[in-house]
């Protein structure tokens, strides 16, 4: 894997003003994770590695884009594993926001949105940890979705309609980020219902 994608994921983190303590603690953890690991950025390692996600929101930033996850069977943002090609990290969450959702020309923000780590037995076969570094990506007026093969279906979710723990954050400064980053944490900490409205 090019040396590009983990110096990115350094810059990335080094640089970010977590928003509170605990996600700069997790900061700090997936610092030295790297720092330790030199493959943490490929799906091989089975002590962990690092994956990239994105939030995607409609044009006016009203609903959130999720998919039915197979493998977890919840409603979560799109992503997964970095890839050989994978230039950097932001690349690697473009791609897979991409592929997952059918939309060209999603615009990806530069800065994260959060760090979730988790415990997962992916297709590394083997227990291990997602380190996953989230971002927010936005999507076309009228982008058509499309479900791709790695997933069991794709939705569009107003995000007052996610349930589960709201967990308020500062980390985007316009108003709306503390909205995108409820939806996003509501939908990794609980399944959610079947009532949604497909577009």
């Amino acid at each position: 894997m090019r040396s590009g994608l983990r110096e990115s994921v350094v810059e990335l983190l080094s640089s970010w003003q977590a928003p509170d303590a605990e996600q700069d603690s997790l900061r700090h953890s997936v610092l030295a994770f790297l720092d330790a690991n030199p493959d943490a950025c490929r799906r091989r390692s089975a002590a962990g590695h690092i994956t990239a996600s994105a939030l995607v929101v409609n044009d006016d930033g009203s609903q959130a884009l999720l998919t039915l996850h197979p493998r977890v069977g919840k409603w979560l943002q799109l992503g997964g594993h970095c890839e050989e090609e994978d230039p950097t990290i932001h690349a690697a969450a473009l791609r897979e926001a991409t592929e997952e959702s059918g939309i060209d020309d999603l615009l990806l923000e530069p800065n994260l949105l959060g760090i979730h780590v988790h415990p997962i037995t992916c297709s590394l076969g083997v227990p291990t940890r997602h380190l996953d570094l989230q971002f927010l990506a936005h999507a076309p007026e009228d982008a058509q979705i499309a479900v791709s093969g790695e997933s069991l279906d794709l939705r569009w979710w107003p995000l007052d309609q996610i349930p589960g723990k709201i967990t308020p954050s500062s980390c985007w400064p316009n108003g709306r980020g503390t909205g995108y980053v409820n939806a996003l944490r509501r939908a990794e900490i609980s399944g959610i219902s079947q009532r949604a409205d497909r577009r």
